[in-house]
C-alpha cells in the first residue's frame, strides 16, 4: 500500500513516536477494502511492501507493492534491509525497514498489511508492534470471496484454503486482536477502536 492520510501532524504528535500496526488474514479475507477505509478514519502512513510475484491488473509499481526480482529481493535480504519478510504461494513478500522506522520516529503510525509469518517476525522484532488478525467469517466465505475475484484458478483456491485454515487456527495464539470481516465498516471501527486503546490480548468478535 502507499502512503495514504498522516500528514498535517500536529506538535502533539510530533512530540511521541508512532505506534506500530500490523494487519495481517488469509488470502480473499478483505484487507485491501478494510485497510482503505481504515485510511479515512485515522491518518496512517501505509508501508509499500516489496513482492517477487508480478502485478495484478490495475498495481502500480511503487504504490501497492514495489515489483522486484528475485535476484533484488535476494539482495535486500543480505544488506539487512528487511523488517520482515515471508514467502506465500511461491513468491516472497518483504517489508523495508529504513521507512518504517523512519516514519515512527517522526510521530507517524504505520500500518503494515503483510503475510502472518511476517507479522510474527515483526512482534518478535519489535514487541510493541499492535497485531491485529482480519478473519473471515467462515472458511466457506473465504472460499466464495476467492472464486470471486476472477484472478485465481481452482488449484490455487484450493491452495490458499488450506494455508487459511491453518492462520485462522495459529491465530488467537499469536495475535493481540483478532476482528472478523463480515462488515466492513464494524471491522474498520474495531480496528480505529484498537489503535485508540492499544491494550494486548483483546480479542473483539
Amino acid at each position: 500500500m502507499g502512503s495514504v492520510g498522516g500528514s498535517g501532524q500536529d506538535s502533539s504528535k510530533r512530540s511521541r513516536s508512532g505506534r506500530l500496526l500490523v494487519v495481517s488474514g488469509p488470502s480473499g479475507v478483505g484487507k485491501t477494502t478494510v485497510v482503505r477505509a481504515l485510511a479515512a478514519r485515522h491518518p496512517l502512513h501505509f508501508s509499500v511492501s516489496v513482492t517477487t510475484r508480478p502485478p495484478r491488473l490495475g498495481e502500480r509499481d511503487g504504490i501497492d507493492y514495489r515489483f522486484v526480482t528475485e535476484t533484488e529481493f535476494d539482495e535486500m535480504r543480505r544488506r539487512g534491509e528487511l523488517l520482515e519478510w515471508a514467502e506465500y504461494s511461491g513468491y516472497r513478500y518483504g517489508t523495508p525497514r529504513a521507512p518504517v522506522l523512519a516514519h515512527l520516529a517522526a510521530g507517524e503510525d504505520v500500518l503494515l498489511d503483510i503475510e502472518v509469518k511476517g507479522a510474527m517476525q515483526v512482534k518478535a522484532a519489535m514487541a510493541e508492534a499492535v497485531t491485529v488478525f482480519l478473519a473471515p467469517p467462515s472458511v466457506a466465505e473465504l472460499e466464495r470471496r476467492l472464486a470471486g475475484r476472477g484472478d485465481t484458478d481452482p488449484t490455487q483456491v484450493s491452495r490458499r484454503l488450506i494455508i487459511a485454515r491453518w492462520q485462522l487456527e495459529v491465530a488467537p495464539r499469536i495475535f493481540d486482536h483478532v476482528v472478523v470481516n463480515d462488515d466492513v465498516e464494524t471491522a474498520v471501527e474495531q480496528i480505529v477502536r484498537i489503535l485508540e486503546h492499544p491494550e494486548p490480548r483483546e480479542n473483539p468478535s
